[in-house]
């Protein structure tokens, strides 16, 4: 007999239910041990780095103190493990919008569990390059500062190897935790990157910041982004599915039927469009500092490049910047939303089960309905992610917080992985005969 629901908020009661069947249990208990490997690993330092430099070239520069935030401090001791998992990231970003483009892709995609064993293979060996080309660049903009000191090709050969050893291990972490653990891996493992940081920018704010008043402010906006963003993380819209099959059984004909619905996000891009947004608005930035003349003598063009494409410019000059992240998010969304849905050709595999939406013809027909339901739908989640990015600006403006950074990003991938774990353990319970929360 089923007993009242409980009145704790839902993820805690689904630790304690978790943690009362062992193989849960278990795979908790080594979630949380990868994760503590993982925070020692981030604090294992590379040689020929100066600490001190290093410190006042992240208090100082913006850019930099937000891509720390998203490492859990790993840039700023230029660990081992300072790049994170973001250049696998990147290369299966790069792999997906190279499906629809090279045949060979597009075949290996349709064919089942083994061709995204060979994809996930190819993404495997696309990641060293990729974290080879941003482990020299970190290394090029450290040097360029006076924090990494003149070291020759040997030393800098070994430091790029550590790196990308470091995001290797990392990838690898991700992936056991996957397989033995909650969740989806590379996800905690950036999700615990970022939330790492959060403590000492709350402390930091709290001794910098004078005003109560502000920092209230600020944690109120906070608390409303975070709100839209499980909105619309959840939102979704219902198309209609009928299927209609015909099976034959020991000589006899048989008419199946049965209802259905395709849920179509209104946000299917997640926060893809807000990396590909940043890391555009941010190049002309990181090219300019290359050029910059030192802060002691006078300012060139370069300077003034980097003063308007910084996340911390000041109004007028922070227009020029939340502007363009604000029109690049909007046309990102459609864009990859467009290039995933022509990826899952839901028309064709309709059609090929014997499925129909109600009142729309099969095949071209059924195509151009669903294209034009993900195109009014997209213009709602594009907005909303476009309006996210730009909270951080509105959210300093308006609160004078200057100490505590608040990243659209950073709290998009933390409540994505908070819903998503969530509901992994949610369908752990149930299928071990737990009814949601309610004990059976």
């Amino acid at each position: 007999m089923s007993q009242p629901r409980s009145t704790r908020p839902r993820l805690l009661q689904a630790m304690i239910d978790a943690f009362r069947l062992p193989d849960l249990r278990r795979r908790i208990l080594i979630t949380f041990g990868i994760l503590v490997a993982f925070r020692f690993i981030a604090h294992v330092p590379l040689p020929g780095v100066d600490a001190e430099q290093m410190r006042l070239l992240f208090s100082n520069n913006a850019l930099l103190g937000m891509l720390d935030m998203f490492s859990g401090g790993a840039m700023r001791n230029f660990s081992i493990a300072a790049m994170g998992v973001y250049p696998y990231i990147t290369a299966s970003i790069i792999m997906t919008l190279m499906v629809p483009v090279i045949p060979k892709l597009q075949a290996l995609s349709q064919e089942g569990e083994a061709g995204r064993d060979k994809m996930n293979r190819i993404t495997h060996w696309l990641t060293i390059p990729m974290a080879a080309l941003q482990g020299y660049g970190q290394m090029v903009i450290l040097r360029n500062a006076g924090v990494i000191t003149e070291i020759g090709a040997l030393q800098t050969i070994s430091m790029i190897a550590a790196l990308i050893a470091g995001t290797v291990f990392l990838v690898w972490l991700g992936e056991l935790i996957t397989e033995h653990g909650i969740g989806n891996g590379i996800s905690i493992i950036i999700f615990a990157n970022i939330v790492a940081g959060y403590p000492q920018q709350v402390g930091t704010g709290l001794l910098v910041q004078g005003q109560a008043g502000g920092l209230i402010a600020y944690a109120l906006i906070s608390l409303a982004t975070i709100v839209a963003i499980v909105i619309f993380t959840e939102a979704h819209r219902r198309i209609p599915v009928q299927y209609a099959k015909t099976t034959f059984r020991s000589g006899r004909m048989y008419r199946q039927s049965g209802a259905t619905h395709i849920p179509l996000r209104v946000n299917a891009a997640g926060m893809i469009p807000l990396i590909f947004a940043v890391s555009l608005v941010l190049l002309p930035g990181v090219i300019a500092s290359y050029f910059m003349n030192p802060a002691t003598e006078s300012p060139n063009f370069a300077n003034a490049i980097y003063n308007i494409f910084s996340p911390s410019a000041d109004v007028p000059l922070g227009l020029i910047y939340w502007g363009l992240n604000f029109l690049l998010v909007i046309g990102f969304a459609f864009f990859y939303t467009m290039v995933i849905f022509q990826q899952q050709d839901l028309a064709g595999t309709l059609q090929r089960q014997g499925g129909f939406i109600p009142g729309i013809r099969p095949g071209k027909n059924t195509s151009d309905y669903l294209n034009h339901v993900i195109n009014r739908i997209t213009w709602a989640g594009a907005l909303y992610l476009a309006i996210v990015a730009i909270i951080p600006f509105f959210a300093r403006e308006i609160t004078n917080v200057q100490a505590i950074q608040l990243s659209s990003m950073g709290l998009l991938i933390v409540v994505g992985v908070v819903l998503d774990t969530m509901k992994q353990m949610e369908a752990q319970l149930v299928m071990r005969r737990y009814e949601g929360f309610i004990k059976v």
